[in-house]
């Protein structure tokens, strides 16, 4: 599919004479023309937003802010962009709107030199980029009956049942399932309508939907980047919503956390993602799963980790998560969790947070050091726990945090 895109990235530089890129609605570069006219990573008159574009294969918040802020997210011509070095952009650039049945699905990028491409070779390039833009939308189209095969690996019980429906996952997927992926997982989900049409701030295109069905989730296409997706049901009550996206490379995250962070936007206040480790093949998708919802449990319940959680960055909540769920309610904290003693939990959980140095916190809760020894000692008195002893810190330490989860 890779190679669909830089042939005709290739002939739409060749039309017009000039370098040209191909970026998705995000921004994440997906192809760019080669071009003998001494326009190569090294030209002295290279601007760095174009140099950041091809060497980190993406673009920051604040260039597709400005870019956009010219109307290309609506535009179904070539829009003209001026020179503008406050902003990185040294030289101007002409932008060939990307579109599928009336909605931007991503950009082609070319520098506007003097005199330019005419109108006859700008309509004869547009009609290359709809070749683009209708490949993207049959690429994100060609996953978007894999919701149920997905859930049903997802859902699966261990062993025989597990390994079949991944096997069907695998054969839906055809090449892609041996690629490089992760899974997000974005809870709790509320079924939102994820985009509202062109131009759309925190929509992802087309196909929107707003029912409560758990099998209404966002159409494949509305989630660049994403492979599968569905909604799986999360706790007692609700779903969440799972995400296979693909990488392109084992050490960067990035795709995965940019559909993370737009879908948990869009997904609401009290709404936080996890993103699993990378994989590649399905043959660890449970695992992957686990570390995901894991991750976003973690962001829910700490808010140092909130809205978004890697499972490599939430420490020991990696283990805690895996308890069963009735773990917090283990009879030696069972009074001390009650609403009644809510502010001797919390200091007995900061104590432990700074290693049972009392200094540092007496001063994170803002309390006097006798204030502290006093109900700390009222802690003890409530678990019958030693906090002099180590395994007995460590249990009431896991039980608190378990306690959030």
């Amino acid at each position: 599919m890779k190679g669909d895109y830089q042939e005709l990235v290739d002939e739409i530089s060749a039309l017009l004479g000039a370098p040209a890129t191909l970026e998705n609605r995000d921004f994440e570069l997906i192809a760019f023309g080669a071009h003998d006219g001494g326009d190569g990573l090294d030209a002295p008159d290279l601007d760095p937003v174009r140099t950041r574009s091809i060497l980190t294969r993406r673009s920051t918040a604040q260039v597709r802010a400005w870019f956009e802020s010219f109307g290309i997210t609506r535009a179904t011509r070539p829009v003209r962009i001026p020179p503008t070095p406050e902003e990185g952009v040294h030289r101007g650039r002409v932008c060939l709107p990307v579109r599928h049945r009336g909605f931007a699905l991503g950009y082609v990028w070319l520098l506007d030199d003097e005199p330019g491409p005419t109108e006859a070779q700008l309509t004869a390039a547009m009609e290359v980029a709809a070749r683009i833009g209708a490949l993207l939308a049959d690429e994100a189209q060609a996953g978007a009956d894999l919701t149920r095969e997905f859930r049903a690996a997802l859902t699966a019980e261990r062993g025989w049942q597990r390994d079949m429906t991944v096997a069907a996952l695998r054969t839906a997927l055809g090449p892609r399932a041996d690629g490089l992926h992760a899974v997000v997982c974005v809870a709790p989900w509320r079924s939102p309508g994820v985009g509202s049409g062109p131009g759309s701030g925190s929509g992802f295109g087309p196909g929107s939907r707003t029912a409560a069905d758990p099998d209404d989730v966002p159409a494949l296409r509305t989630v660049p980047g994403a492979t599968a997706l569905c909604a799986v049901p999360w706790g007692t009550a609700g779903q969440s919503l799972a995400v296979l996206v693909r990488l392109r490379s084992a050490d960067a995250l990035t795709p995965a956390l940019t559909v993370a962070s737009r879908l948990v936007e869009s997904a609401g206040q009290g709404a936080a993602a996890g993103v699993a480790g990378a994989r590649r093949g399905l043959d660890e998708l449970g695992a992957a799963w686990g570390e995901a919802t894991a991750a976003a449990r973690a962001a829910l319940a700490e808010p140092r980790f909130a809205p978004l959680a890697r499972w490599s960055d939430i420490g020991p909540y990696r283990l805690l998560t895996a308890l069963p769920p009735d773990a917090a309610h283990d009879a030696v904290a069972r009074e001390l969790l009650s609403p009644a003693h809510r502010e001797l939990a919390r200091t007995a959980e900061v104590f432990l947070d700074r290693a049972g140095q009392a200094g540092r916190a007496a001063a994170e809760l803002g309390i006097h050091r006798q204030t502290l020894y006093y109900r700390l000692s009222r802690v003890e008195q409530l678990t019958k726990l030693d906090l002099d002893e180590g395994e007995d810190r460590l249990l009431l330490h896991m039980i608190l945090k378990a306690s959030r989860l």
